[in-house]
């Protein structure tokens, strides 16, 4: 009986775990529907901005194009690795 009611508390805390991350979602959702209402451009920039400071840190190499080059830009590397200086070598 004990392990057939530890489960019935465990899938309605669960329940419960879901409803509130449903109606925070949706809270924020709102939130940021009534922003993008009031500024439609700045709330997409800000949408952007906010996915790339997500994005970015785990992504090991970085390529940025500009559009408006007709040419290729010049490459440089930014990877962490490159910036410290060789052991034993003098500063």
């Amino acid at each position: 009986m004990g392990e057939k009611d530890q489960r019935i508390r465990e899938a309605d805390g669960y329940r419960l775990k879901r409803i509130n991350e449903a109606e925070g979602d949706v809270a924020r959702f709102n939130a940021l529907l009534t922003e993008y209402n009031k500024a439609p451009e700045v709330t997409r920039r800000r949408i952007y901005i906010e996915t790339m400071e997500q994005v970015l840190p785990d992504i090991k190499s970085k390529v940025i194009i500009d559009v408006s080059t007709n040419n290729l830009l010049p490459l440089l590397n930014l990877d962490s690795n490159t910036s410290k200086p060789a052991q034993g070598a003098k500063r």
